[in-house]
């Protein structure tokens, strides 16, 4: 029996059946079961930030396996506090608490904007508990992350959702202004929207809503799972505003491939939680912690930030060279840095099927986006494959 048969047996239909099995992976390359080989930006949707199969990656991985892997957080392992301080520090004081995925530090997120609706009411428990989100989000599929995530595919089926949640539009300061008012506890956006297809927050925006909050005392919350880890070229997405959320959530690249999620929250915001208020079992153990600290090791040894920025502006460049040489097929280049898109006039999956046999992996964003996402540490002849790739492809079309 082929493994494809196996998951169609075995596996629950959600997903529907993959069209490549892939068995293995080196930096930004991929190799299937028949041994075909592939460049890979996909990035197992924005996780693997340094490529498959880093080598201090996997040491880091290796040795921890080998000490310790779990524990509970009823013992402190060496791990967590590393890498929660390393968090603290680039942003300048906080606390953080560790998860295992983006929907669960998006739920966190949630948690703590009821404790400051409680705090905001004088202690009154749900009496302003108001999350305000944005047209297009995507924060996950728990029942809370799912409510904020305003969009038919992800809610039929699943109604009543969790009540008191309204929609604005990103970008549009005013549709903000008419719905975060004294009963609504916080804001909840990704500074680019990256499943819906790729639309930045503009600093401008950012700031003003920023202004609002302050204004309204509400709590800013990012969610950085998708466009946090380096991929716009700061370290989150936030900075390239220069405005600072009252907590966000990271997830995807954190770990590189290792399931870890985070929620980072200011002091002041912090100090709402008391113990018992949240857990996780399997949140911050040695073995997630230890693949995210190699991540953190791996950016600053080989400058991976600096890489982002350097190649961005080119690569970028190219895509929007391909898009002007196809009117018909591409409209508009979407996206910041190493998160980026090409938007069809049409849907995108028999395209995306194009790419793969010509050896390129990418993934859809909305209903009409082809999503690009190299490696954070791809190198230029690697980025100009792709955009040979994108170019052959689209031309014959």
């Amino acid at each position: 029996m082929t493994t494809s048969e196996l998951w169609s047996q075995n596996i629950l239909g959600n997903y529907g059946l993959p069209p490549v099995t892939l068995v293995r992976g080196q930096g930004a390359r991929v190799w299937d079961d028949t041994g075909r080989e592939y460049l890979d930006f996909s990035s197992g949707i924005a996780v693997l930030n340094i490529g498959h199969a880093h080598p201090h990656w996997l040491e880091r991985v290796r040795e921890q396996a080998g000490k310790l892997a779990h524990c509970s957080n009823l013992f402190i392992n060496e791990n967590a506090p590393r890498l929660a301080e390393k968090i603290n520090a680039h942003m300048g004081g906080g606390k953080v608490f560790f998860c295992n995925s983006g929907a669960e530090a998006n739920e966190a997120l949630l948690k703590l904007s009821r404790l400051h609706g409680m705090a905001k009411a004088g202690g009154e428990e749900g009496k302003i508990y108001k999350v305000v989100t944005c047209e297009n989000a995507f924060h996950g599929r728990l029942f809370g992350t799912m409510a904020a995530t305003p969009q038919e595919k992800i809610q039929h089926g699943f109604r009543p959702l969790m009540p008191n949640v309204a929609v604005a539009k990103i970008n549009d300061i005013e549709s903000f202004r008419k719905l975060v008012d004294d009963e609504t506890a916080a804001v909840i956006l990704e500074c680019v929207q990256g499943e819906s297809g790729l639309t930045p927050a503009t600093p401008e925006f950012l700031r003003e809503l920023r202004a609002l909050c302050d204004e309204k005392n509400v709590l800013l919350l990012c969610d950085e799972i998708q466009c946090g880890m380096g991929r716009t070229g700061t370290l989150f997405g936030f900075e390239q505003s220069g405005v600072r959320p009252d907590a966000f959530s990271m997830a995807k690249g954190l770990g590189n491939g290792f399931p870890i999620g985070a929620m980072w929250c200011d002091d002041k915001f912090a100090a709402y939680v008391k113990p018992g208020m949240h857990g996780t079992t399997f949140g911050g153990n040695p073995l997630a912690t230890a693949a995210a600290l190699a991540v953190f090791e791996v950016f600053e040894k080989e400058n991976i930030l600096d890489n982002v920025k350097r190649l961005s502006p080119a690569w970028r460049a190219g895509l929007k060279k391909i898009v002007d040489a196809n009117p018909e097929l591409c409209t508009e280049l979407r996206g910041v840095g190493f998160m980026s898109g090409i938007r069809l006039s049409e849907a995108p999956a028999p395209w995306i099927a194009k790419l793969r046999d010509a050896g390129l992996l990418c993934v859809p964003a909305g209903n009409n986006v082809v999503r690009l996402l190299p490696p954070l540490n791809a190198t230029q002849a690697e980025l100009d494959e792709a955009l040979a790739v994108l170019s052959a492809v689209f031309a014959a079309k």
